[in-house]
């Protein structure tokens, strides 16, 4: 097996066991800090993914997340985060993770070491969406079995892993390969590993959902109010685009089912709800493309 960065032993907290808890924080905090320096790194890798991401959701492709363990785990996260951020719909990113649901919460014996676990899995893609492998050691042939499926249908790969040697590196259309260097504990790659993969997904999503107009400026323009902190954003929102009241931003919300960018729309263009949702509809449901910048709003 291709050698393993993540195995190795870490230097600096050999002596973790017997520090006192304060330098023991301090340790695992000192080492977190190395994962963005590693992130940043891997800049124009994730920039590349994110443009191969949104056009593929512009062809009406999906983005599908595939890993083992704690990287499973952080894919389904992820993706579950889209829907109410973003208002896309629960197929648009999804997160399939080594042995089914059940190994979201308890590991499931020998899943990542199955190739054909893996083929069967990425049975699920077209040519249009985008298959984003993610592990810290590259290794899991479950993985394997996803990159060779999704080669044989032509859709879009990506690796998103912690150590260029991994077999994923070797696979994959795009790697992303942050190296944040030996864990605090050797092998516990759910530490500063899982930390950059996070990074790297939360990048992944944010950047094609911008890319694709599901911002205004950084206002989360797309969200589902589906409770009262997120109503209250959406009246701030409003507020804060259109330049009117609370009351009135209120009052345009609740004309139109809490839709944000058709509120703003129908008071900045003095449009009613359906024509305000024609526009958006014209547009591409796009705001940038129908709004200046707010502070341009009079």
């Amino acid at each position: 097996m291709a050698e393993v960065i993540t195995e190795y032993r870490n230097e600096n907290t050999k002596d973790i066991d017997i520090l006192s808890t304060v330098e023991m924080v301090r340790k695992m905090n000192e080492e977190d800090r190395l994962v963005a320096l590693a992130v940043s790194e891997e800049i124009e890798h994730i920039a590349s993914a994110i443009d191969i991401i949104s056009k593929q959701f512009l062809k009406g492709g999906k983005l599908f997340y595939f890993g083992a363990g704690t990287s499973g785990r952080l894919g389904i996260l992820d993706a579950s985060e889209c829907p109410p951020t973003f208002s896309v719909p629960s197929d648009m990113v999804q997160g399939i993770i080594a042995g089914g649901d059940s190994a979201f919460r308890s590991a499931v014996e020998g899943a990542e070491d199955n190739f054909d676990f893996g083929y069967n899995d990425a049975k699920i893609l077209t040519e249009n969406d985008v298959a984003v492998v993610i592990s810290a050691s590259g290794n899991p042939k479950y993985l394997l079995g996803v990159l060779a499926k999704a080669d044989e249908i032509n859709c879009k790969t990506i690796a998103v892993t912690c150590n260029s040697n991994g077999r994923v590196a070797e696979e994959a259309g795009l790697v992303i390969c942050a190296e944040v260097g030996p864990e605090v504990i050797a092998g516990s790659s759910r530490l500063k590993a899982g930390t950059a993969q996070k990074m790297i997904l939360n990048m992944l999503t944010t950047g094609s959902m911008i890319k694709i107009g599901k911002t205004y400026e950084n206002f989360m323009i797309d969200l589902k109010a589906t409770n009262e902190k997120l109503k209250d954003r959406a009246i701030r929102i409003v507020a804060q685009i259109a330049q009117v009241s609370h009351s009135e931003a209120l009052a345009a919300l609740l004309k139109c089912n809490w839709e944000i960018k058709t509120a703003i729309v129908s008071i900045v263009m003095k449009y009613d709800v359906e024509q305000a949702r024609l526009e958006l509809k014209k547009h591409g449901g796009v705001l940038r493309k129908l709004l200046p910048t707010h502070e341009e709003i009079k």
